[in-house]
C-alpha cells in the first residue's frame, strides 16, 4: 500500500505534472486521498478541485487528458510528481500548454505562451 501524508495540508497533497518526454512543467494541481487512489486506478490524472469543491479527471471536458507515466513522491510523502502523457498538447483550462505561460521581465509580466485552443469554445 502506497500511503502518502495528506494531514499536513488539511486532506490534500499538492501535485506537481510535468512532460514525460521533455520534462516541461505543465501545472500545479491538488490530490485528496480519493483523488490519489482513482490516479493509481485508472492511470488518468485525478485531482481534487478546490474551487468546484469535487473530484476532477483532467480532460473529462476539454479532451486534454493526461496520461500517468511515472509518479515520484517526495522524501516527506507529501507531494507527488506525475509525469504525464498530455494528450490534446494543451494541459492549462485557458488553452496554453502549459499554465506557466507568463513570465516576469523586471517589473512587467509576459505571455511566453500561444494558446492552443479557446476556452470559450472547449467549456461551454
Amino acid at each position: 500500500m502506497i500511503s502518502l501524508d495528506f494531514e499536513k495540508c488539511g486532506g490534500l497533497v499538492p501535485a506537481i505534472v510535468q512532460d514525460f518526454e521533455t520534462g516541461e512543467v505543465l501545472m500545479l494541481a491538488f490530490m485528496n486521498e480519493e483523488a490519489w487512489q482513482e490516479t493509481l486506478r485508472t492511470g488518468k490524472a485525478t485531482y481534487w478541485s478546490r474551487t468546484r469543491r469535487e473530484l476532477w479527471i483532467k480532460g473529462q471536458s476539454s479532451g486534454n487528458v493526461q496520461h500517468v507515466r511515472e509518479i515520484r513522491i517526495d522524501c516527506d510523502d507529501d507531494t507527488v510528481l506525475l509525469k504525464v502523457e498530455q494528450v490534446g498538447n494543451a494541459a492549462c483550462h485557458t488553452g496554453h500548454r502549459s499554465c506557466f505561460f507568463k513570465k516576469v521581465e523586471g517589473d512587467s509580466v509576459q505571455v511566453v505562451g500561444e494558446r492552443i485552443f479557446d476556452p470559450k469554445e472547449v467549456y461551454k
